[in-house]
């Protein structure tokens, strides 16, 4: 054959087997490209249920956390973003995890050329291909698989996510969901859980850790196994040092640093109130109140400081309020909520219970306003009687005649009971009412002038509402602790701004408990008959707060005074709130004068009125404690005995004998109460018989 024609023949087939390959190479991808195409529609679209499963938080009015709640699954899931996150610890994760992620568009060739070149040198895999999109893909749609189809479906799945989603979207979906041992998820979590605070500042060593956890969260987790955690960190830092995001000197530092051993429990404050906001809004995921997180903490460790000194069943309850917007800035519920001992899963904020002397400055409040008394005004400290009601002071003694201002600040009960039966005491509950206040009085009992004395039911919050008037010219706050806006209801007028002046004006003369600074607020305390229940409130021109001592379960607590144990809480409180106390602005028409420069008829308080009270209709006798079939808890030993019952009956005519058991208590008495000495513990039939020959019988267990 001519060497011409051997050529062309020989160029001529090159060129057919060039274009074979062509062929073949375009018909596989093509068939690749169909079967790539295939394979995406059979994913389905992408699905971001993942995401929207996270926990529950309550955050305080700076963002600061109050209480998260773990997600249907147990887990704690915080919501995180980058913003939220250490800068510091964003540098390092890329670093090591994917240096390119601000580059590339979910995959990154170059670290699947390079994790494929150390399979075949090695025979093993060094380093992963995948990019911190795919991860975030694999976080999205979990599988135990780690074959082949599963890497193509995170490839997939990242670019869709890369698509969709801007870079920072992408990063805070892995900051959310990345694991790190336990029933930890995402970094938020992880921070809390083992350094105690929130990621926004990390130091160098901290982000390390947290950057190392996630590739192999149980094996690695600190409260287990500390030396592998540490020596995950300590190759996060070499690979950091070596691509120059930090120094050797900064990298030897971290080194150093320990590693946590325990995990730290997530915050827990406000417990009782970030279930009520969490119960109301149930599919809501953040909330955000009005509290102040940092006073809160200081609020509930003081709760629980006084509880423990008082009795290992007592609990304790504040309140603190912003007086020009109303906003709640703390809300502590109890003691100890997670105390059996104390109840202290019960909202003692909400529960009623008796304010003892705690309602006086309302009395004086409606006296000034309504021209009866001034300040300065004459009353009389000496022995009374209305009808059968023969009031007394708490220690049993008279001071003669006072001044109004003197007789509230020693909270003497005869001259508080003068000017209400001038009042009336049916006026007294409806003002307070009408003010928003929720009052409750004995079942079937007429208003009578004991409700000046503690004898009605009130909520510690209602209290504090009603106080913070007497610092806002008499104007009730509609109390609100949600960030998202005001209340919508209008504030209550509880008296006009001289009674409500002159009352803080009284209240801030008040004599402070030991070792507290006179002056510096204006208060006044309540102490429950019985020793059941010790309230102190007080007030100046910006805050309210209002503190509760006593046993949820109602029992008394023997020593329990307000002015001994409620007074200094609550001097503590306002010294931990800080700041200094301004007084109440004075209002225009403000009387100052002494006793001898008042008017005549504000001089002293009126005679030419009676000590006397209409008449009401008589309620039935009823025994309003202990109630039938309580279990009442006296500390009674086995063969114990000692413990007195107190015994109280309403309505009914005078006089009043008691039985127990069969037996009589003494002999008849104008009183309705009477006590009984617990001869052991048991069940005890008690009754009552009045005048009219009417009776009431109970049966309770004493313990």
């Amino acid at each position: 054959m001519p060497a011409g024609l051997s050529k062309r023949l020989a160029g001529l087939l090159r060129s057919r087997a060039l274009r074979g390959v062509v062929a073949g190479c375009a018909a596989l991808f093509f068939a690749a490209g169909i079967g790539l195409a295939q394979f995406v529609a059979s994913l389905g679209p992408l699905d971001l249920a993942q995401v929207e499963e996270r926990s529950t938080v309550v955050s305080d009015r700076d963002g600061r956390l109050l209480r998260a709640f773990t997600t249907p699954q147990g887990r704690w899931r915080l919501p995180v973003g980058v913003d939220d996150v250490d800068p510091g610890f964003i540098a390092l994760l890329t670093i090591y995890e994917d240096r390119r992620f601000r580059a590339h568009s979910g995959i990154d060739p170059l670290a699947v050329l390079r994790a494929a070149g150390q399979v075949a040198l090695n025979g093993r895999i060094v380093s992963g291909g995948s990019t911190l999109t795919m991860q975030v893909a694999r976080l999205l749609e979990p599988r135990e698989e780690r074959d082949l189809v599963a890497k193509l479906r995170q490839a997939v799945r990242a670019v869709q996510l890369e698509r969709r989603f801007d870079k920072d979207a992408i990063l805070g979906f892995y900051l959310t969901m990345a694991p790190y041992g336990g029933n930890l998820e995402g970094i938020r979590a992880a921070s809390l859980a083992y350094f105690g605070k929130e990621p926004k500042r990390l130091s160098l060593a901290e982000a390390a850790l947290l950057v190392a956890l996630p590739q192999s969260p149980e094996t690695r987790r600190p409260d287990r196994f500390p030396e592998v955690a540490r020596a995950a960190r300590d190759r996060v830092l070499a690979r950091a040092l070596a691509h120059g995001g930090i120094s050797e000197a900064e990298a030897r530092a971290a080194r150093e640093a320990p590693v946590p051993t325990q995990r730290q429990p997530v915050p827990m404050l406000a417990p009782h109130l970030a279930e009520t906001v969490v119960r109301a809004e149930p599919g809501r995921r953040e909330h955000r109140l009005t509290l102040d997180a940092r006073l809160q903490a200081r609020l509930e460790a003081l709760a629980r400081e006084t509880a423990e000194r008082v009795d290992p069943r007592a609990s304790a309850a504040v309140i603190a309020i912003d007086n020009a917007s109303g906003a709640v800035r703390a809300y502590v519920g109890a003691a100890d909520y997670f105390s059996a001992e104390r109840a202290g899963a019960v909202d003692t904020v909400l529960a009623v219970r008796s304010p003892g002397s705690a309602l006086k400055p309302f009395i004086y409040a409606l006296a000034f306003e309504n021209g009866l008394a001034h300040p300065e005004t004459v009353l009389d400290d000496r022995p009374s009687r209305y009808g059968i009601y023969a009031p007394k002071n708490f220690d049993l003694t008279f001071q003669g005649t006072v001044t109004a201002r003197q007789a509230l600040q020693l909270s003497l009960n005869v001259p508080a009971v003068e000017l209400l039966s001038e009042i009336g005491p049916v006026r007294l509950l409806a003002r307070l009412r009408s003010a928003g206040a929720d009052l409750v009085l004995p079942k079937e009992a007429a208003p009578g002038l004991a409700i000046g004395l503690g004898g009605v039911g009130v909520r510690l919050i209602d209290l504090a509402r009603l106080y913070a008037a007497f610092a806002r010219g008499g104007v009730v706050p509609e109390l609100w602790w949600r960030e998202e806006g005001t209340p919508a209801g209008e504030a209550a007028r509880l008296t006009e701004p001289v009674a409500a002046w002159y009352v803080a004006d009284v209240l801030r003369g008040a004599p402070a408990p030991q070792n507290a600074l006179p002056g510096m607020i204006a208060y006044k305390t309540g102490t429950s008959y019985g020793y059941r229940d010790a309230w102190a409130v007080g007030f100046d021109r910006s805050t309210t707060i209002a503190v509760w001592i006593g046993r949820p379960d109602g029992a008394a607590v023997p020593g329990l005074v307000a002015r001994q144990v409620a007074a200094p809480m609550l001097f503590e409180a306002f010294a931990r709130r800080g700041g200094a106390s301004e007084p109440v602005a004075e209002p225009p028409g403000v009387i100052h004068a002494t006793t001898a420069n008042l008017p005549p008829p504000l001089r002293h308080l009126r005679k030419d009125v009676p000590k006397t009270i209409a008449a009401v209709v008589q309620a039935p006798l009823r025994i309003a404690f202990p109630p039938d079939g309580a279990r009442v808890d006296l500390g009674l030993s086995e063969e114990g005995a000692g413990a007195l019952l107190a015994l109280k009956a309403s309505g009914g005519s005078p006089p009043f004998l008691w039985y127990v058991n069969g037996a009589p208590l003494g002999a008849h008495s104008l009183r309705r109460e009477a006590a009984w000495e617990a001869d052991g513990r048991g069940f005890a039939r008690v009754t009552v018989t009045d005048g009219r020959g009417a009776t009431d019988s109970v049966t309770v267990r004493v313990e």
